[in-house]
């Protein structure tokens, strides 16, 4: 059985929403997490800056010997997957709004998409978008501000709850019946995307199909732990801790690493 870690990057602590469902899942796994935060957000940088920053996480996360690598990041997973899995041979397990579910769910032929500007405007974004949405209405909604705010603690303030209920209005106004979330920084503010929504409309985010995946490439790999082990959970941040360390609340070690 393989003890080599489970590598998760994102551009900063969103990513540890993925995280926490891996863990969940699978709590013998040990993992290693790095929070690319003084470059987040990905959103508006080009295709190309976002390869060059994957391949960097990336190539950290090989250096500290990972098994399989989990881009928990839509904005990196819909830019840089392809070019990933092109140039190493380590599994990749990618992040993308969960599109499908809630198009084949809707009632109202109605959904609303909250996620980066370069989850919206990228090709896989789009080619999935198409596969699954046909006769499906779609309110697309960038979330301008979003990340820059849960990066620095202001998850509760009132910055947060301006933005949201200003990207929400749109879409009870269209009568959305799922609000897919499509970037993992955006799996925290649930809590108050729920107080401003009408509770018939459903959230969907990726977290747990994204550990089931996981959990099926470490098998068909023969890369499982015991499950006997206890998982020991490493948390990289290059620009501030405590404000992983507060986001994760977990006992783990959280350390400063400047890459």
């Amino acid at each position: 059985m393989n003890t080599s870690p489970i590598g998760i990057f994102d551009s900063g602590v969103g990513g540890t929403s993925i995280w926490r469902e891996i863990h969940k899942l699978l709590p013998h796994e040990n993992t290693i997490y790095l929070a690319d935060s003084k470059n987040a957000p990905y959103g508006p940088k080009g295709k190309e800056k976002i390869i060059e920053l994957s391949r960097k996480n990336t190539e950290l996360l090989l250096q500290k010997g990972c098994k399989l690598i989990v881009v928990a990041c839509n904005t990196a997973t819909t830019n840089a997957i392809r070019h990933l899995r092109k140039n190493y041979t380590v599994p990749f397990i990618g992040i993308e709004p969960a599109i499908k579910p809630a198009a084949l769910q809707t009632k109202s032929k109605t959904i609303g998409i909250l996620a980066t500007k370069g989850t919206l405007s990228s090709e896989l974004f789009h080619r999935t978008s198409d596969l699954y949405t046909n006769g499906v209405n779609i309110i697309e909604q960038v979330g301008e501000g979003l990340v820059p705010l849960i990066e620095n603690g202001k998850i509760d303030s009132p910055a947060m709850d301006k933005l949201l209920e200003l990207y929400v209005k749109p879409m009870i106004a269209a009568n959305v019946d799922y609000l897919v979330l499509g970037c993992s920084h955006y799996p925290y503010l649930i809590p108050k995307l729920q107080k401003l929504l009408p509770t018939h409309v459903k959230i969907i985010d990726s977290g747990a199909a994204v550990a089931r995946q996981t959990q099926a490439i470490l098998t068909q790999n023969n890369l499982s732990a015991q499950e006997t082990n206890r998982g020991n959970c490493i948390f990289y941040s290059n620009r501030n801790p405590k404000v992983l360390s507060d986001i994760i609340q977990e006992e783990f070690t959280v350390e400063a690493l400047d890459f």
